[in-house]
């Protein structure tokens, strides 16, 4: 079985042939797992890059998602149809982006048709995003055991979200951080700068390195090569259970994608 790996390339932004080029250095890096959707529009771009790189398909991952407005009845096929022609191939994971704003459609709706899908062989595997636990749970009971891959959330050192990767990690959901380094908001974070100076790192790298020790998948990006290889460099730092601990106990901020239409968090 194709297993995912654990440290992604987030692909929001990396759009045209400047997207293109990024995507190109994170290959030649070793990113092997590459995130996108369809609202980041760019689909194309992470298709053009795995071609362009001549890799072996079942060498590198892919994972997209469905945007809410393709949840109505009888249209999430469709758009995924359509996602595969931008990408030209099929993902290996596909997630429901977000929970349908202000519950506005009933899960079932859209969940049953994501289900459909892979059925019809147009994802590998299937998952959710910003799924707080009691949806996720009802996901769970309706798709059964061991069809959610992952859930997709927000997460770092400054909004750690225990409650709800624990809960995952509890039923076998694989937790697949977005924002992992916090948008730069650990630089001058006292104890993450302690942390980074012993391993002669970045802040940044230690975030991931955190996320790697709890056996989450992380995605960040970036547009800079060096960036690039310096977020990859993390699968190279093993932190020590008091360092992982501090991090656990640091002040934690308000998330920093919160839509007046999304779920009920945790």
């Amino acid at each position: 079985m194709k297993h995912i790996p654990k440290l992604g390339f987030g692909t929001y932004g990396r759009t045209g042939t400047a997207g293109i080029a990024a995507l190109e250095t994170a290959i030649d890096v070793g990113y092997r797992h590459f995130d996108t959707a369809q609202s980041y529009d760019t689909e194309k771009e992470v298709g053009a890059a795995v071609r362009n790189s001549g890799l072996a398909r079942d060498s590198v991952w892919i994972t997209t998602k469905i945007d809410m407005a393709n949840y109505a009845s009888g249209r999430l096929v469709p758009s995924l149809e359509a996602s595969i022609d931008r990408l030209g191939l099929i993902p290996d994971l596909t997630l429901l982006h977000w929970p349908s704003p202000n519950g506005d459609l009933a899960l079932e709706v859209y969940l049953d048709q994501i289900i459909d899908a892979k059925a019809r062989g147009l994802t590998r595997e299937i998952g959710v995003s910003n799924f707080p636990i009691a949806m996720l749970r009802a996901a769970i009971a309706r798709t059964g055991k061991g069809e959610i891959l992952t859930n997709q959330f927000e997460l770092n050192p400054l909004h750690n979200n225990h409650q709800l990767a624990r809960f995952c990690q509890s039923v076998g959901v694989l937790v697949t951080c977005y924002l992992p380094i916090a948008k730069g908001r650990l630089k001058g974070e006292s104890t993450a700068e302690a942390i980074a100076a012993k391993h002669g790192a970045s802040v940044e790298q230690i975030a991931l390195a955190w996320e790697l020790a709890k056996e989450y998948a992380a995605i960040p990006t970036s547009s800079r090569a060096d960036r690039i290889l310096s977020n990859f460099k993390s699968v190279d730092i093993t932190l020590t259970d008091e360092d992982i601990a501090a991090l656990d106990g640091l002040p934690q901020t308000a998330r920093a994608i919160d839509p007046d239409w999304g779920p009920d968090w945790d």
